[in-house]
């Protein structure tokens, strides 16, 4: 009931035009992990698997936004999402984006739950609308959620969601990219890290990489996206493997680990390969993020943890964080 009171005062404010945009610092990555772990026992006690991705490095994750706002759009996704779904999977987090020279990130909570019919899939976002209204069983809750959830155009950010009935649902929405160091707030700021003196210095650096992999499509991906700060470049589609090629190569500079792989895994090629070198870059990568992997990597002799797909942005940061000086 409570909940319910601070959401209809909420919308009102909104509607009022009384609701006020707070911009503070605030680390989008460390916000999606404690939804993880909050949401976490609710799903497993349906038989859902949680998941969650972080686009961002830790370093770059940390913006200027409103954080109340931005936990209570994302809390209000996911409760619905798991509302909504019986079994099956949910994945949620956020990509980083460049359109028009302006960065920003899109977030997602993508669930397989009872999707919503083509013509509810406006109304949802209208107060006291649920998608199950004609349903006698409908669920309990005034339908409020996704009408506050629109509070994301007061950041410069638009919301939609992609559905099919039966199949599921992915919620999307918007936020202009802000680091902790913007000033005023506008929805068209174009704010860029990777300046094109960063990207020089980055495709100048000529590095001999170790790409372990074992899926092909996802290894010619990121032959692809490291090639431009690449002079030498290594394949391995095993741990075992990877770590043969360093014991022959005690050059490498970087290491693109995959974690799952037969024969041996990531984290234990990881271990091996500190035993004899212990200089060398060694970047996990995961299909999905969950909690405690970066923790798992770290422990196992790993410099960082990226969720896939790598794009460059990420392996440029990644460049820039540990071979770029000064």
């Amino acid at each position: 009931m409570l909940n319910l009171i601070n959401d209809i005062i909420d919308f009102s404010k909104i509607e009022a035009g009384l609701m006020k945009v707070n911009l503070q610092k605030s680390n989008i990555n460390e916000q999606i992990e404690y939804l993880y772990h909050f949401f976490l026992p609710e799903a497993e006690s349906k038989g859902i698997v949680l998941s969650f991705n972080n686009a961002l490095t830790s370093q770059e994750s940390t913006l200027k936004t409103d954080r109340e706002k931005l936990f209570a759009i994302l809390t209000n996704l996911v409760k619905n999402a798991i509302k909504y779904t019986n079994k099956g999977t949910i994945e949620f987090g956020y990509t980083h984006e460049e359109r028009d020279g302006t960065e920003y990130l899109q977030f997602f909570v993508r669930d397989t739950g009872a999707g919503i019919p083509e013509d509810r899939q406006e109304a949802i976002f209208e107060r006291f609308i649920q998608t199950d209204i004609e349903d006698v069983m409908a669920l309990q809750g005034a339908g409020l959620g996704l009408s506050i959830s629109k509070a994301v155009e007061l950041l410069g950010g638009t919301i939609w969601v992609e559905s099919l009935e039966n199949i599921g649902s992915v919620f999307y929405f918007t936020l202009p990219y802000h680091t902790e160091s913007t000033g005023n707030f506008s929805v068209n700021l174009d704010i860029s890290i990777e300046t094109s003196e960063n990207k020089a210095h980055t495709e100048n650096i000529g590095l001999k990489i170790l790409i372990v992999e074992d899926d092909e499509t996802s290894r010619l991906l990121i032959e692809k996206i490291v090639n431009p700060v690449t002079k030498d470049l290594l394949i391995a589609q095993t741990g075992l493997e990877a770590v043969q090629l360093c014991h022959s190569n005690p050059d490498i500079d970087m290491i693109l680990m995959d974690v799952q792989m037969p024969e041996m895994g990531g984290y234990e090629a990881a271990r091996k390969i500190r035993e004899f070198n212990k200089k060398v870059i060694i970047i996990a990568q995961t299909a999905y993020a969950l909690a405690g992997d970066r923790e798992k990597s770290i422990e196992a002799g790993c410099n960082d943890h990226v969720s896939k797909p790598l794009n460059s942005r990420l392996l440029n940061s990644l460049v820039q964080t540990y071979f770029v000086k000064g």
